[in-house]
């Protein structure tokens, strides 16, 4: 079940093997296991993807591509997954991340106002550019050790259930 539900939403290796951003790979991408949705692949790409959405960076997919490639986990639900990170969860989760790097470091949580300009990432990258970092890099081993685990217990919990069925 869980199976069907994946490859309902993922895309073809076409569109991804011949994404502008992706193409650097070149063969790499052309291993038939970055592909196939299996009881291995699947967990590990979930894993590989939400790390990866935590990551406070621009082409986030990239990084998801490349470590699908290293881990040899499924590329096309690594690369989705780094969308959990978005305009409208962005927020939300960035502050999450912020608050739980300060309390890590024993940092008071300070008030700031975000400006999307290079001058206040600049001058604020000392203050909350730590708990921030450390907050996300955290944030990203929890929901990608979760994500991992839940993906494999539902995998194996669909299969125990088909046994079920077919014996019945």
């Amino acid at each position: 079940m869980p199976k069907k539900i994946i490859e309902r939403f993922m895309p073809k290796p076409e569109t991804l093997q011949n994404h502008k951003h992706l193409r650097m790979f070149g063969k790499l991408l052309h291993n038939p296991n970055l592909w196939s949705l299996n009881r291995r692949s699947a967990p590990a790409a979930f894993a590989v993807g939400l790390f990866v959405a935590w990551i406070p960076m621009p082409f986030q997919m990239v990084l998801a591509a490349a470590l699908a490639i290293i881990f040899n986990c499924n590329l096309p639900v690594s690369v989705a997954l780094v969308w959990i990170t978005n305009p409208i969860t962005m927020p939300f989760m960035f502050y999450a991340a912020y608050m739980l790097g300060a309390k890590l470091l024993n940092h008071p949580p300070q008030n700031f106002a975000f400006e999307a300009t290079w001058v206040w990432i600049e001058s604020s990258i000392s203050t909350i550019g730590p708990p921030f970092l450390l907050g996300c890099i955290v944030m990203g081993a929890i929901f990608s050790i979760v994500g991992f685990f839940l993906i494999r217990t539902l995998w194996k919990y669909s299969i125990l259930l088909k046994w079920d069925r077919r014996k019945s």
